[in-house]
């Protein structure tokens, strides 16, 4: 989790940013105030508050002024977050405002003060870009955090077919919401391996979403390949996860040992599959929602350690 630092605005286009009080993030369109906003991909710019001030280190000792938030054109410093290592099109929640990254630096126009005066502009490898999806107030001092985004996929030959009502997507959706998650999209398919594989892997390589949810086809039944497509799919294994859910299960019913569902990484997205039934959904979800935000931002590099017990930290 990060704060907001600083907000800057120009009114003028090619003018010095200045610093404001608070700011109106408005939808599709940026800071209402700020030149640089309009109905475009680099309506907000962002930059980490540990890059800037490394700059300031480095052009004090090299003589330089010093330097003010918004001299490198940014709208919004954050600490606590270095959004140059995020992929594109995570999702980041500041108040009421949600905000999706859409760049990752840019060329430093001509006339570029920061570059003139010093021979270097952080902004071009360290700012991004990003979008706003929903509008609202924000002001230094607020929290801001990465959003983690959902995609959510029922797999049933008969739902497919709409001969069946999907109440477990719906469940999926709800439950996660409630957590404070951004559910980016949703599907239902057929129990067909390759297509389930597809989906999945278009998602992940697309950066659609950070967490693809599956719900369905993890029995005994020779059309149950929800598994198997996972594993198509996968680059790395996280067995621990549907270990603590068959384990969590058990405790309810000696048939959640029946569940094959598994969990991979592919990419910056972690793939889980969930049971067919509401119930087992809402079940398995409670054994392990508690570590999946923190997992998450391991893997789009957002965090580096996990907290053990206290103050002790181990590297994963």
């Amino acid at each position: 989790m990060g704060t907001v630092k600083s907000i800057c605005i120009s009114e003028v286009r090619g003018t010095k940013k200045k610093q404001i009080e608070k700011a109106m993030l408005v939808k599709d369109w940026g800071i209402e105030g700020d030149a640089h906003a309009g109905s475009w991909h680099r309506a907000v710019s962002l930059l980490s508050y540990e890059k800037f001030e490394a700059a300031c280190r480095r052009f004090a000792e090299a003589g330089y002024k010093e330097l003010q938030p918004g001299d490198f054109a940014e709208n919004i410093m954050v600490s606590g977050i270095d959004f140059a290592k995020l992929p594109v099109g995570i999702r980041f929640r500041c108040g009421s405002a949600i905000l999706r990254m859409t760049q990752i630096g840019k060329e430093c126009h001509a006339d570029c003060e920061i570059r003139r005066l010093t021979g270097d502009c952080i902004m071009p490898r360290e700012g991004v870009f990003v979008v706003v999806e929903e509008g609202g107030e924000i002001k230094p001092g607020e929290e801001f955090g990465i959003l983690p985004t959902v995609a959510v996929i029922t797999v049933s030959d008969s739902g497919a077919k709409g001969e069946r009502e999907d109440k477990a997507g719906p469940a999926i959706v709800e439950a996660m919401e409630q957590l404070g998650y951004y559910v980016g999209e949703t599907h239902i398919v057929s129990d067909d391996r390759e297509g389930l594989a597809k989906l999945m892997t278009e998602i992940a390589d697309g950066n659609r979403a950070q967490l693809i949810l599956t719900t369905g086809g993890t029995g005994f039944s020779p059309r149950d390949n929800t598994p198997e497509a996972t594993m198509d799919v996968a680059e790395r294994l996280v067995p621990g996860i549907p270990e603590a859910m068959r384990a969590y299960s058990m405790r309810i019913t000696p048939r959640g040992m029946l569940s094959r569902g598994t969990a991979c990484l592919r990419k910056s997205t972690l793939i889980i599959n969930l049971p067919g039934s509401p119930k087992a959904v809402r079940e398995n979800l409670e054994a392990v929602t508690p570590a999946l935000t923190h997992g998450i931002e391991i893997l789009v590099g957002a965090a580096t350690n996990c907290a053990v017990s206290g103050e002790t930290k181990e590297e994963n």
